[in-house]
Order: structure tokens, then sequence, then C-alpha cells
């Protein structure tokens, strides 16, 4: 399969370069010194299921030489949404589909707004990971998963190749029939380890079995939870319950990306991680204190980083 990756840091850095791995034709798309190295050396992916190397990697740093591709892959921050939706239009051709793996629930509408709907299909990831240097990936999760499907809950020729092609990995893939639910089970997850992160400004471990640490972490879960089902979102019952034993289950030192861009001083996804669970929450009448508190204590920082 041709595949071009939309942003070559943790998430589409790793993957790409597993699906490089397993034989596929990846294109990686970086920029500045990340992509320099790439070029150079290649990608190194230093894993906790075991370290290698891609070298040669097929890279550049201008998406419109890359030609129609079979899969797009956009793994940018959030934040870049509609600029890369516009970058990616030459890569989308009659047969294209685009899988965005971004945080948040919006990215397929936004994305799907300028190259047409009919090439997007929904996904989201379970991932840790990180550029450690140009040319370098970390990842540090025991999970890396996808999950993905069809919009609209169909089953398609297309979603079964790809799920063939990402199965070949060795990542946990699910083709599922319900991708809007799982992408809202697993925001209620991220989007509060986000708060709690962004406020503590420590990993899991640090927090999760303090008592005080944990009411707030259950509550912000609660919260996030009850404006999807504002939403008409059917999450399962128990979904705070497994929140809390999947964060419980992770690695001690786990942090979210958005956690590690707000301890680096750098542009965070603060908009599409919480300030649209406080926005939706007002407009739905929900009450989300934590969530707001936590929106309110962080944009700070991120007005500092904006250079504001």
């Amino acid at each position: 399969m041709n595949i071009a990756v939309m942003g070559t840091g943790g998430v589409g850095g790793y993957f790409g370069s597993l699906l490089a791995k397993s034989g596929q034709s990846v294109m990686f798309i970086a920029r500045g010194a990340h992509f320099e190295a790439i070029h150079e050396r290649g990608i190194e992916i230093k894993s906790v299921f075991g370290d290698f190397t891609i070298k040669p990697a097929r890279v550049t740093d201008n998406p419109a030489k890359v030609g129609p591709a079979d899969l797009v892959i956009v793994a940018t921050k959030t934040y870049h949404t509609d600029a890369v939706a516009q970058a990616i239009r030459p890569m989308v051709g009659d047969e294209t589909v685009v899988m965005s793996l971004q945080n948040g629930v919006d990215a397929a509408d936004r994305i799907g707004a300028f190259v047409g709907m009919e090439h997007m299909i929904g996904a989201t990831t379970w991932l840790s990971a990180a550029i450690e240097e140009p040319g370098v990936i970390g990842q540090y999760s025991q999970f890396r998963r996808i999950a993905f499907g069809e919009l609209n809950g169909e089953k398609s020729s297309r979603t079964q190749r790809i799920f063939d092609v990402l199965n070949a990995t060795g990542a946990v893939i699910e083709l599922v029939d319900n991708i809007t639910k799982v992408l809202w089970t697993k925001f209620v997850f991220i989007s509060a380890v986000s708060a709690l992160g962004g406020l503590t400004r420590l990993p899991f471990g640090d927090y999760r079995n303090v008592p005080e640490a944990r009411a707030i972490l259950t509550s912000a879960i609660q919260e996030v939870a009850a404006v999807a089902r504002a939403k008409g979102i059917q999450l399962d019952d128990d979904v705070v319950e497994k929140t809390l034993v999947f964060i419980d289950s992770s690695a001690p030192v786990i942090k979210p990306s958005f956690q590690r861009d707000l301890e680096a001083g750098r542009v965070s996804e603060l908009e599409s991680m919480i300030g649209i669970v406080v926005q939706l929450s007002s407009d739905l009448g929900i009450a989300a204190p934590v969530m707001n508190l936590a929106y309110g204590a962080i944009k700070p920082s991120q007005i500092k980083a904006l250079g504001k």
C-alpha cells in the first residue's frame, strides 16, 4: 500500500515506521531538523517493544510533491488541522482514504471539509510516544492500539484492506462499527488525564493513587462523559470505572503529549483537549467545574507559549 504520513512526530513516526518495517511503501512528511535527520540517517525507534531503525526512510518536507496516496495518515497536532487539511489535498486522489490519528473528536469533520468527507474514515489511537531528538522517536507505553471504521458504521472493502495492512505491524488494531463511540470513549480518558497532568505536571503514577488527586481525576472523567452523553453519544454505563482501570494499568511514567508540550513551554492542544469540553459543557448546560478550573489554570501558559 502506498501510504503518506502527514506529521512524523511520536504517533506518525512510530506507526509509520511500523508500517515501513512490515513492508509497506511509506512516505514520511516532516520539517526542519527532524526532516534533515531522517533524510540523512533514517528514523530510529526506541520502543518498549524493541528498538529498530528505518534506513533509508522515504521523507519529504513538501506534501505537494508526494502525489496521490492509497492512505494518508494525519498525525499532526490539532492546532495545525486546518492548514494540514489544505496541505494534503494534492495527496488525495479519487480512491484515497484519509485517517486522522490526532487527539480530540472533530478531526475527521475538519479535514473532510477540505478534502471531501467521502475520503474520511474515523480513527483514534492509544500510544505514548514523542520525538526525543531529530530523527529519533521514543515509544513508552505498553499499549499501541488503533481503532478505526467507517463514520457511518458500515463495513467496507477499503477499511478491511487497511485493517489487513495495519494488523501486520504487530500493533493492536481494531476495525469497529461504532467509531464515534470509540472516539469519545478515548476522549473521556485523554481529556481527563490531560487536565490532571496539566495541573499537577506529574506522570500517572505520582497522582493516580493520591486520594485527593484521584477524586479530582474521577470528577474530570465524569464531566467529560456527561458532555458526551448530552451530545447523544452512547457511552458504556461503566465508562468511568473502565477509564480508571486503564489509567491504573498504565505505566507509572506515562504523560500525555499535551502535558509534555506544556512542560517544555511549547504551544499545546489546550483547545482540543480541554477547551472543547468547557465550551460544550456551557452550550449543553452541563456542570464541569474541574475542566473549567484546568482550562483557566493552564491557559496563561498557553498564551505565554504563543507569545501573546
